[in-house]
């Protein structure tokens, strides 16, 4: 076969490939043993390249030389080397594919719909990781103030942050929502969010909670000497997720929350590349599940809760963490956290707020197993404290501060009542068998 041919043909070497020039896309799939899969993957590439399932007369070697996908990996797990065992009903493989950035360009709607795409409705297959070149990551801005950015703007240098999450999540008029974000602040919430479930609601406006609960941080900043950021839910339909996202900045609000998985991710990074939305944003993963949550189909959560909310801007993402209600693993904690903070070409790293059932039992868990590079976000762990709000941001702090310091939970709430009386409602809320 002459060089030609070979470059416009759906297969290569792994180093046949420029990665400059490529986006690779990484997938678990899980055949019929009599299917070949290695003769099955080039139909994929075709499909999600140039090409469809019969040959059509425009897709020319030409076109196929600069714009056909290539397989460049089918792997076997087990790697059958001689006979494929009798009786074996499935066969399970791990495929990449190199789709050329040109198809693309820098922008994650049609990234999706190549790498994903129509292969997500092919059976078994999961998106397990996508490498992207370095022009294609320098497309996006990214994190508009990463982890170091916000930590500026609270002034606080080394500790974790504490997030609150108001709850009842939905319901409840301003009057309430404003009493329980005093309380959250004062008990010392660095951020104060609300939740996923309310946004501009009928009986509780955006504007009205922007400019009330604003007016509270000042008043509590001039109380305790610390900031809070208030993060706003602007989501809604296009284009008012806009006007609610430029509206709350204009109002004085110091951060904003995307719901960005049910918005769409291309939706938050307009918002984040919006030079008038000079403030952090809180990216929410609600919905995500849907895609990460099967074993065999959609993708990892590495992805939809770690490198593509990072790519699309997002300074802080909530993420379940094992500790509480969340079913994850932790190997899957840590693999979205890296992808949030470790090194990514151009882009800054962003936090990882861990979250779902946290009570302060669980801060030295979350601490030990992510650093201090990390949000802790608490909703009924602080408004269910036996005391209250208040009491309950102040046993979250104190869980950090004695983390921070290496001294025990149990010893450290000898002398402060708050964290004492939060241990005592939960020790282990969410142990097996309780």
């Amino acid at each position: 076969m002459k060089s030609d041919e070979m470059l416009s043909q759906p297969v290569a070497l792994p180093d046949g490939v420029d990665y400059d020039d490529y986006i690779i896309g990484t997938y678990t799939v899980t055949s019929l043993a009599a299917l070949s899969l290695p003769k099955l993957a080039p139909m994929l590439a075709v499909e999600q390249s140039t090409g469809t399932w019969i040959p059509v007369p425009g897709e020319t070697p030409e076109v196929r030389r600069q714009h056909v996908a290539k397989v460049i990996g089918v792997y076997e797990i087990p790697d059958h080397e001689f006979v494929v065992p009798a009786g074996l009903q499935d066969r399970n493989w791990v495929v990449q594919i190199a789709f050329p950035e040109v198809n693309i360009g820098e922008q994650i709607p049609m990234m999706l719909t190549t790498v994903v795409g129509n292969i997500s409705m092919g059976g078994q297959i999961k998106l397990v990781d996508v490498r992207f070149p370095r022009k294609y990551v320098a497309g996006f801005k990214g994190p508009k103030f990463g982890i170091e950015g916000v930590r500026k703007l609270l002034g606080v240098k080394k500790r974790p942050l504490l997030n609150n999450m108001i709850k009842p999540c939905t319901g409840y008029p301003l009057e309430v929502g404003a009493e329980l974000f005093k309380l959250a602040a004062l008990g010392g919430c660095d951020i104060v969010k609300d939740d996923e479930l309310i946004a501009d609601a009928s009986f509780n406006s955006m504007v009205g909670r922007v400019k009330r609960y604003m007016a509270i941080e000042k008043q509590v900043y001039e109380e305790t000497g610390e900031h809070t950021l208030y993060s706003v839910n602007v989501t809604d339909s296009v284009p008012k997720i806009f006007e609610n996202a430029r509206r709350a900045v204009e109002l004085g609000a110091n951060a904003i929350m995307i719901n960005y998985v049910a918005v769409g991710l291309a939706v938050m990074q307009a918002i984040a590349e919006d030079e008038k939305i000079n403030v952090p944003i809180l990216g929410h993963m609600d919905v995500a599940g849907a895609m990460y949550m099967s074993p065999y189909h959609g993708m990892s959560s590495h992805l939809i809760l770690g490198k593509l909310p990072r790519l699309a801007g997002a300074d802080i993402v909530v993420i379940p963490a094992p500790y509480g209600k969340a079913p994850v693993i932790v190997e899957k904690f840590d693999a979205v956290a890296r992808n949030l903070t470790f090194p990514l070409f151009n882009l800054k790293p962003a936090w990882p707020m861990a979250s779902g059932g946290i009570t302060p039992s669980m801060v030295p868990n979350v601490m030990q197993e992510l650093g201090n590079d990390i949000v802790i976000g608490s909703g009924g762990g602080i408004h269910a404290h036996p005391n209250g709000p208040l009491s309950g941001g102040k046993a979250f702090r104190q869980a950090i501060d004695a983390c921070m310091k290496g001294i025990s939970l149990e010893e450290y709430a000898r002398t402060h009542k708050e964290l004492a009386a939060s241990i005592k409602q939960w020790a282990d809320p969410f142990k097996k068998g309780v």
